[in-house]
């Protein structure tokens, strides 16, 4: 009897996923959720045909050299900073991420950190729970934020959730501004309802402005001192993309000195380090990167990067093609 290929599962997953892979491999699951260090992760991929891997596993040329056996690293997640493509390809290993399964619910995450921010939510809640309202004689104007209805949202980074964003301004009312490396068809401007713009315009303009690039070298600090300092006083920035987009000790300044009135953040420099200026203020909402955090979304993301290790490997429906690869160049050269 032949025996299965073997995976490595960096992190424990929902129980029917498991299952799934259980049909087709022999399936190692890590214990518990936690990042592994370069050395953990070389031992970990020694002798698997396929890995499903984690945001904090960086997966470079260190971690795979030698091994022979290694044929697919499927993400958990979006974003796929944390594995070198380019030492992937050269050493003949598929990687694929989880697109789109997840727009809809990082989208109404957006909408959640900005509604959270404009109207102090955080602040307030944590003054509530430290017991200072009996007895406080709140003043009318205590606590006043910002109203999101008729405001100008700009989108820097219109991709799937991007445009996703901006669907949900219409129900508030909110003309939409955005900047992205190449135009919209129009017919997905319409339905958006959103005008294209340079990024200085963007960043002068936007009363709340949200951020859904990748993160490339390019994009480090998109959003540093200058651009910030472009910015109206009155605006708040929102961060649902990746950390290192935003120079977040520059953020911290600018929040601290009353240059912006607000942020909001779920992704950071050095995650899941934050940078201690930015706990110090109230005037920005914090959260552990979970905008795609809902049941239902994590599932989808769980099988589907499932889907892309069994493809990878020749089985199932789809064998020999994963839905969604990132270096599709190593499937051309095996075919």
């Amino acid at each position: 009897m032949t025996a299965k290929p073997k995976i490595w599962v960096a992190r424990p997953l929902f129980p029917e996923v498991l299952a799934r892979l259980a049909d087709y491999f022999e399936v190692q699951v890590e214990p518990e959720d936690r990042p592994h260090d370069a050395a953990e992760l070389r031992q970990k991929l020694a002798g698997v045909d396929g890995a499903l891997v984690g945001l904090a596993d960086r997966v470079d040329a260190a971690v795979i050299e030698g091994n022979h056996r290694l044929k697919v690293v499927a993400n958990l997640g979006v974003g796929y900073n944390n594995l070198d493509l380019e030492a992937l390809t050269r050493a003949g290993v598929l990687a694929t991420n989880t697109p789109d399964v997840l727009t809809e619910s990082v989208a109404d995450y957006a909408w959640a950190l900005m509604l959270a921010a404009a109207r102090r939510v955080s602040a307030a809640e944590r003054w509530l729970r430290a017991g200072h309202w009996p007895g406080s004689n709140m003043r009318f104007d205590d606590w006043m934020g910002l109203d999101l209805h008729g405001r100008t949202l700009g989108i820097l980074g219109m991709g799937r959730i991007g445009q996703a964003v901006a669907r949900r301004a219409l129900g508030f009312g909110m003309p939409v501004l955005y900047h992205n490396r190449s135009r919209l068809p129009e017919a997905v401007e319409r339905e958006c309802r959103a005008i294209l713009v340079g990024k200085p315009e963007l960043l002068a303009r936007a009363d709340f402005l949200v951020l859904v690039l990748p993160f490339t070298a390019e994009n480090r600090h998109a959003i540093g001192a200058p651009e910030l300092a472009q910015m109206k006083r009155s605006a708040l920035l929102v961060n649902i993309a990746r950390g290192g987009i935003v120079d977040d000790a520059a953020l911290a300044a600018a929040l601290r000195e009353g240059k912006l009135a607000a942020a909001a953040l779920d992704v950071f420099e050095g995650e899941p380090v934050v940078h201690p200026d930015l706990l110090a203020l109230d005037n920005v909402v914090l959260s552990p990167h979970i905008a795609s955090a809902s049941g239902e979304t994590r599932r989808a993301m769980a099988q589907l990067a499932a889907d892309n290790v069994i493809a990878a490997l020749g089985y199932g429906e789809s064998a020999g093609k994963p839905p969604t690869p990132l270096n599709p160049a190593v499937l051309a050269h095996k075919a």
